[in-house]
């Protein structure tokens, strides 16, 4: 039997209740839109009339993607693996300031984006931004915070802001990553059908729909049971390129026994196609990186026209298409007063590889539980993707041998061991960026009871035993040892520089004895020399050295990209020493020099000695 309530039941909450089960579409989050009720009832309801999407906190979300802050990477060493030479990165903190950060460095340099951001299941910790709350308000959320009590909570589904609260999480993001996409980049988003309809019209307000590529279907796993209606097979991967008339897609390779007309004696032509495009998006506007002329037998510039009138594309980028002219694979024929270009398809001989379009079902691939299972012992992690998963997106994205990867929700980084394990098979030297917060693992969970006290834990130690274990599998193969299986851990942290936001009236002497620096007490020459690679937009995964000059510590990183001396007192001798080597550009602490004279003599030093170097003190 049921209690009795011995409780008014809210009227409001009742009456809505049931306009909604009248009316499902004209009650969102507990808000009714009136306008879409009257034109229902049949009134007529006039206004201007636009196809948008919105939610409650849309501007606050598109305000918090260009707001600065003051926050910094700090470099942990200790934690990191094959610090001087690896080219990866493991970043931890809060993913939305993370790429407010790497905005400069980072900015038109990645090639490929993959997350699998939270589901917004109702049980899904998602990133609370720009939200204050008082203790009580946080005592009647059953969320997890960080340090700051403001970035982890539980979205659940009797929450008023449901959708909103996901959506304004994932807008900012996205905003911020696409900056980082070179023009022929190309994102890769994971998603449930409980927000896929939201993400792709963010994506499309975000990318544009233009830009969109395709949906991608992936079936992980059996049916879930606990599904209410049906038991549930599959997820969503949206695609979408920063320009799609920049981007190339990937290739499958296909063994060659599945390949038509297999010719086992020899490799020939069997046949013939058009060099040029045909069908969808044949024509230059809709692909003009792939309009340009190459030469005919005759001499003639030969461009590709779908008509006398009408310009067309050619199949390939330019660059393939002057390795495919080099090769003789180009077969020209001259008809009607014109020349037409032809590629030759070859029938392989055994061994040899064909490639053709992905398709865009995914039901070869299953989860990487037990890939996680063989690393660690136990399913330290929940439903991970599986490395070869991530490497189907990589192929698919094109990925060139040497280019950046991110993943800024990495979870237990199954992105990275994905990056390894490829180029260990191609011997590629791609690179990755991954990104998690400091997530604490729940008590009681295999993670916790095995020691791991946050996710960020648990991805570092995964790519440790990944690498080591795809080094094992592959031992004598050629330039295996050569495999970047390291990572340097950079760890999000407050700004290195004190706050200063004293009036002229609350100085005192001691106070003014406290900013004779203007660093804090904490932080290291390689925390500052790493704010000073963000602030001047550097990759942070160069090589860098250290050196003892004249009794001071002078750091170069990446050859003289930058060189940085930060030790309080540097003698006009060191000064000279490092303008004479021409640096690209120099940093010293404002405190390493007496007075304003002393400071104006080292700009005179590099006018003299190295006149394109940028000097800056911090």
């Amino acid at each position: 039997m049921k209690r009795m309530r011995f409780e008014s039941k809210g009227m409001t909450t009742a009456n809505i209740e049931k306009i909604a089960a009248l009316f499902p579409g004209v009650v969102t989050e507990g808000k009714v839109n009136f306008d879409l009720l009257r034109l229902l009832l049949g009134e007529e309801v006039y206004g201007d009339e636009a196809y948008e999407f919105t939610w409650v906190g849309k501007r606050a979300a598109i305000a918090e993607a260009g707001r600065p802050i003051r926050k910094t990477l700090r470099p942990c060493r200790e934690e990191s693996k094959n610090w001087d030479f690896t080219e990866n990165l493991y970043i931890e903190g809060d993913n939305l300031d993370v790429l407010k950060l790497l905005q400069e460095s980072y900015l038109g340099k990645v090639k490929m984006i993959y997350i699998d951001p939270p589901y917004n299941t109702g049980n899904d910790f998602i990133f609370r931004d720009n939200f204050t709350r008082n203790k009580d308000e946080y005592d009647e959320e059953t969320g997890v915070h960080d340090e700051n009590c403001d970035r982890l909570f539980r979205n659940t589904k009797n929450r008023g802001r449901f959708h909103s609260d996901w959506c304004s999480m994932m807008y900012t993001r996205l905003v911020l990553a696409r900056n980082l996409l070179g023009n022929d980049g190309v994102i890769f988003a994971s998603i449930n059908d409980g927000e896929v309809a939201q993400l792709k019209k963010i994506c499309d307000e975000v990318f544009g729909e233009r830009n969109f590529v395709s949906i991608i279907n992936w079936k992980g796993r059996g049916g879930r049971q606990d599904s209410k209606h049906y038991a549930v097979i599959h997820e969503y991967i949206l695609c979408y390129a920063k320009n799609v008339s920049k981007f190339i897609a990937g290739e499958e390779v296909i063994a060659d026994g599945n390949y038509p007309k297999y010719d086992e004696a020899k490799r020939r032509c069997y046949k013939t196609q058009l060099a040029r495009k045909w069908g969808s998006n044949s024509r230059r506007i809709d692909r003009p990186n792939l309009f340009y002329s190459i030469p005919a037998p005759d001499g003639t510039l030969l461009f590709p026209m779908l008509s006398s009138a009408e310009e067309g594309c050619w199949r390939w980028a330019k660059s393939r298409m002057e390795r495919e002219l080099r090769q003789g694979n180009i077969e020209f024929s001259y008809s009607n007063g014109q020349w037409v270009a032809y590629e030759k398809v070859y029938a392989p001989i055994e061994g040899e590889e064909a490639a053709k379009k992905f398709n865009t079902w995914i039901d070869d691939i299953g989860n990487g539980t037990e890939v996680i299972k063989n690393l660690f012992g136990f399913a330290v992690f929940d439903y991970p993707k599986s490395p070869e998963l991530l490497s189907r997106f990589i192929q698919m994205a094109g990925f060139e041998n040497d280019e950046v990867i991110l993943d800024f929700f990495s979870g237990s980084a199954t992105t990275a061991h994905a990056v390894m394990q490829l180029n260990a098979v191609d011997g590629g030297k791609r690179k990755f960026i991954m990104v998690q917060l400091q997530e604490p693992c729940p008590p009681g969970s295999e993670a916790f009871k095995a020691g791991y006290k946050n996710i960020a834990e648990i991805g570092r130690e995964r790519i440790c035993r990944a690498g080591e274990k795809i080094k094992a599998d592959n031992a004598g193969k050629e330039g295996i040892n050569d495999l970047d299986t390291g990572f340097r851990v950079l760890k999000l942290d407050s700004s290195n520089m004190r706050d200063v936001y004293y009036t002229a009236g609350e100085y005192s002497q001691e106070k003014l004895f406290e900013l004779e620096s203007n660093i804090k007490d904490d932080r290291t020459d390689l925390d500052l020399l790493y704010a000073c690679l963000l602030e001047w937009g550097l990759l942070l995964s160069m090589p860098h050295t250290h050196e003892k000059i004249g009794g001071v510590t002078v750091h170069t990183y990446n050859d003289g990209d930058l060189i940085a001396c930060f030790d309080k007192h540097i003698s006009d001798a060191v000064v000279k020493e490092i303008a004479r080597r021409r640096p690209l550009r120099a940093v010293f602490r404002d405190s390493s020099f007496a007075n304003s004279p002393d400071k104006i003599n080292v700009g005179e030093i590099f006018k003299l000695l190295a006149p394109n170097t940028s000097v800056k003190v911090m």
